[in-house]
């Protein structure tokens, strides 16, 4: 995935140091299904999603980076959780902690397409036959498919 200029700025005055970023997660379900894409930065299957731009609410970036990275037009219902994830060291040094704000979104639109550059497959699996993927991500499927009106958070 292509690193936002914001960033590359940052890092130009932080270094590797830890950079605390807000990323964004759009779990896209349908009829017992959730919308994954496989990265193209390293083959793992995940949720849409990717970090907010300055001057952009986190729902808008949910539905653009489903857009960019699956070919999808999505729309948000509601969010799902907020939740600080662990610092997490890139294989350049880059040391970031994430705030993961997840929704809830339905596809309203386009196909599935792994034309771009982030995403090599692009595809709609079952609920209960998911790929292997990091644990954060398969709570954020979880917490997206409770029935509740308030978002997951930690305390």
């Amino acid at each position: 995935m292509p690193v936002p200029d914001f960033i590359l700025e940052l890092r130009r005055h932080v270094g590797h140091g830890l950079l605390p970023l807000t990323g964004v997660t759009a779990v896209v379900l349908a009829d017992g299904h959730v919308l994954l894409h496989q990265r193209s930065e390293d083959g793992r299957w995940c949720t849409p999603g990717g970090i907010l731009e300055p001057g952009e609410q986190p729902a808008a970036t949910a539905v653009r980076e489903a857009w960019e990275e699956t070919g999808l037009i999505v729309e948000v219902e509601r969010m799902t959780s907020v939740v600080a994830q662990e610092p997490y060291t890139y294989p350049n040094g880059d040391v970031v902690q994430m705030l993961d704000i997840a929704f809830r979104c339905r596809h309203v639109g386009g196909a599935p397409d792994a034309s771009g550059d982030e995403s090599m497959d692009v595809r709609w699996f079952p609920l209960d036959d998911l790929p292997e993927m990091p644990p954060r991500i398969l709570d954020r499927i979880a917490w997206a498919r409770e029935d509740r009106a308030e978002p997951y958070f930690r305390l």
